[in-house]
């Protein structure tokens, strides 16, 4: 146990130097840009709005940013997110999680503990903070975190009167597009406006379903809220794909379920199952990914497949080749 709390504090002292180097403006591994412009732009403050339901194209064609998103609680949503983004940075991509839900899972699944005077996404939404400041760096080598807390929660009463609420989380990304391969957004398992920003931000989406009857219920208005914010807030959003976790191949529900779902969805369902692991579900209660805690499991191989099917749909091939 000593031995892993060293390992984990000398992953995060490392992505720590990194990243500050890029809160002070430098130019970092990748950041991109003019130093005394980002400090003539902090000087500045925050951006106007812009008009409703006007969207900016990213200005990073190579940054893909994917929501994890489920109306419905209990799917492996967060930790579809979490083990995504883990998976990712092992294959050397530079990876970026914001915590949306104002549980905060995500972000202590990755380690993250949050300190009074540190900010967080709801700080970025509501005050117009520049989220480099909001963002943590992990013990995992190329994964970064924005992390949430419960005042996120406020957000959605706080924003109701902001002009052009939607594409908050957009904005405050442009800033960082340039810094990381890909952008992770874990959802609140509801419809309501954090998840809207979500969708409005991102590039795709991806869908866990659980392997049960109930998970089936609501995604067609999933569907249907995808194309609703395609048609009047982000014309590039597409579903990735629908990826089955929970999955007991023991069971004749199991396969039905897995069965009803190819035939809605088709190609859209990705090949990897995850299945139903106990060190998937003890991996939260250590602060770590699965491929830190149990890196042989059964999850940490499906899900490390998983990023590899991720990646070919986004068109980035991993940077080098995991473990």
């Amino acid at each position: 146990m000593a031995a892993g709390v060293a390992a984990n504090a000398a992953g995060v002292a490392a992505n720590a130097g990194d990243w500050d180097e890029r809160r002070a403006g430098g130019r970092g591994w990748r950041s991109t840009g003019d130093s005394s412009e980002k400090q003539g732009r902090a000087a500045r403050g925050p951006a106007p709005d812009p008009p409703m339901f006007h969207v900016e194209h990213p200005s990073s064609a190579g940054t893909r940013v994917v929501a994890v998103a489920n109306q419905k609680g209990g799917v492996g949503k967060t930790t579809t997110a979490v083990s995504l983004a883990a998976a990712m940075a092992e294959l050397g991509r530079r990876t970026l999680l914001i915590d949306m839900d104002p549980q905060g899972n995500a972000s202590s699944g990755v380690g993250v503990r949050v300190s009074p005077d540190r900010p967080t996404v709801y700080e970025v939404l509501v005050a117009g903070l520049d989220v480099v400041d909001a963002i943590e760096p992990t013990s995992v080598p190329n994964l970064f975190c924005a992390p949430a807390t419960i005042h996120l929660a406020g957000a959605e009463i706080e924003l109701v009167s902001v002009l052009s609420r939607e594409h908050k989380l957009r904005r405050a990304l442009e800033a960082v597009r340039g810094d990381f391969d890909v952008i992770l957004v874990d959802c609140p398992p509801s419809l309501g406006l954090l998840t809207i920003n979500a969708l409005s931000a991102a590039d795709g989406v991806v869908v866990p379903i659980q392997s049960e009857y109930y998970a089936l219920e609501g995604l067609g208005a999933l569907r249907r809220n995808a194309e609703l914010i395609r048609a009047q807030l982000n014309p590039d959003l597409e579903i990735i794909g629908f990826v089955l976790t929970m999955l007991d191949g023991r069971t004749r529900l199991s396969q039905q379920v897995v069965a009803e779902v190819e035939t809605h969805f088709g190609d859209q369902v990705f090949r990897t199952r995850i299945p139903r692991s106990v060190r998937l579900a003890e991996a939260p209660s250590h602060a770590q990914p699965i491929s830190v805690f149990d890196p042989t499991s059964s999850g940490a191989r499906a899900y490390h497949a998983l990023a590899e099917e991720v990646l070919a749909r986004l068109m980035l091939t991993p940077a080098r080749s995991g473990a």
